[in-house]
């Protein structure tokens, strides 16, 4: 019996080699904004860990210089997090465009495994009409040679 091969099989291969590369980067950026957004959160905590902090400073005996040394710490840490901000938004972007980029490579895959499929179709279309030619040309030989 004949076998199948399918002439475009490297391109298939090198396309889910691809797509493979293409989950891991996805991977990778997904985990980078992951970690973006834990860095944001701590930065977010300590301010309000500092902003607790000159709530009861302001309450308790006044230090002035304490006050002004935490109100300092608080305007760093907005503009840390408004930093981070930049970045987790950096990194929500570098996942889109993964994103997209994995989409893509795997319609390309699956195209090309539907034309796979189909000429693996047409092959066995051509097997089933090979044999019943055979089975036709032997029922016309034992035909004839019976009569």
């Amino acid at each position: 019996m004949a076998k199948f091969v399918y002439r475009m099989q490297n391109i298939l291969n090198l396309k889910e080699k691809l797509e493979s590369q293409e989950k891991i980067a996805f991977s990778v950026a997904n985990q980078r904004l992951l970690e973006e957004q834990d860095k944001l959160s701590a930065l977010m905590i300590r301010k309000a860990d500092y902003e607790a902090q000159l709530k009861e400073m302001t309450q308790g005996t006044l230090s002035i210089r304490d006050i002004k040394i935490c109100k300092e710490s608080i305007n760093a840490m907005k503009s840390k997090i408004r930093d981070q901000l930049m970045e987790v938004s950096r990194a929500q972007k570098e996942l889109e465009i993964a994103r997209r980029r994995l989409d893509e490579i795997m319609k390309e895959r699956k195209t090309h495994e539907k034309l796979r499929e189909k000429a693996f179709e047409n092959f066995k279309e051509e097997i089933k009409a090979e044999e019943s030619k055979e089975n036709d040309q032997l029922v016309s030989f034992t035909y004839h040679n019976k009569s």
